[in-house]
């Protein structure tokens, strides 16, 4: 018999992504709602009770609308897969890194509700997370995270005014230092104290980079850059998609090569001379940052009701 999964807000630029990915799975039925039912309580409950799980790919307040209105079904509630911000430091959800740590993928299959991570916060974590829990950078460390990504991850206002030339060429932003991204990256990386994150946008369509710069000398043990990197190719070792690379030779690095997948690519860029690193994550914003994520939780919360 095959799931049934629900997206809601399945117009979306995620909502679209993992559409198209669920058209390539066997075993899942997709159910929706007419057009003039989307905003229609009723006609959205009675959905959500013939579905396994609902996706929600909503604004926040509306994303909070939704998980009460499962909450207040009792039995009859689907499992919620939020790719909204609203619930990713919330008390009694999942967070939906399955990498995260060895006991995560089991968490994610057996979650009522899980919460799919940022984009800029899937690359900050993927690199930070390890080298904390190895001890290679303390959890009061002072962290600085510079990030950019294609305009896709900017919503519609963002998406068409560059695709109608209407947008600069490069553009930092959430220079008030409150992107709603740091708290999970907080939280999830085990940091005491909170990052400074500055991210940016290019005029290109998808992809991510997400750097942080470290001084090595400035942490317990003055580890090599290769310790750095020992260490998360120690923790990735069998993921299916997190790979530890060798740094390119170049000293460069471009952020569209994994556009259209789920995979994530971690590197250390080290100057042993100055004693400085650079850790850099490579991902498609559209892909492991948001509809390939999105996917890769849902299959395992299948899993859970197999």
């Amino acid at each position: 018999m095959p799931a049934k999964v629900f997206i809601d807000g399945e117009a979306g630029t995620t909502g679209l992504g993992i559409s198209a990915r669920l058209a390539d799975c066997p075993g899942i039925e997709r159910r929706s709602l007419a057009l003039e039912q989307r905003k229609d309580p009723d006609a959205k409950k009675a959905l959500m009770e013939s579905v396994d799980v609902v996706v929600l790919c909503l604004p926040d307040d509306a994303a909070r609308e939704t998980v009460a209105l499962a909450k207040a079904m009792g039995d009859r509630a689907p499992r919620i897969l939020d790719a909204s911000t609203a619930h990713r430091v919330a008390e009694g959800w999942t967070y939906g890194f399955p990498e995260l740590a060895s006991g995560q993928p089991e968490a994610i299959r057996t979650a009522r509700f899980v919460s799919n991570p940022g984009c800029y916060a899937t690359g900050a974590i993927a690199l930070l997370r390890p080298l904390v829990d190895a001890g290679l950078i303390p959890s009061d460390f002072p962290v600085a995270i510079n990030a950019v990504s294609g305009y896709s991850g900017g919503g519609k206002t963002m998406i068409a005014d560059y695709e109608r030339g209407h947008a600069p060429a490069f553009e930092a932003y959430s220079l008030g230092l409150e992107h709603k991204h740091v708290p999970e990256i907080q939280r999830y990386a085990r940091l005491d104290r909170r990052p400074i994150f500055a991210p940016s946008v290019g005029n290109f369509a998808q992809g991510m980079l997400v750097c942080a710069p470290i001084f090595l000398d400035d942490l317990p043990g003055r580890p090599k850059g290769a310790d750095l990197e020992a260490a998360l190719a120690a923790h990735y070792a069998g993921s299916q998609y997190v790979r530890v690379m060798p740094a390119e030779a170049s000293g460069r690095i471009e952020p569209e090569s994994l556009n259209g997948t789920n995979d994530l690519e971690l590197r250390v860029f080290a100057s042993e001379g100055r004693r400085q690193a650079v850790l850099i994550a490579k991902l498609d914003n559209l892909g492991k940052g948001a509809s390939g994520a999105a996917l890769q939780n849902l299959e395992l919360m299948l899993q859970g009701d197999a």
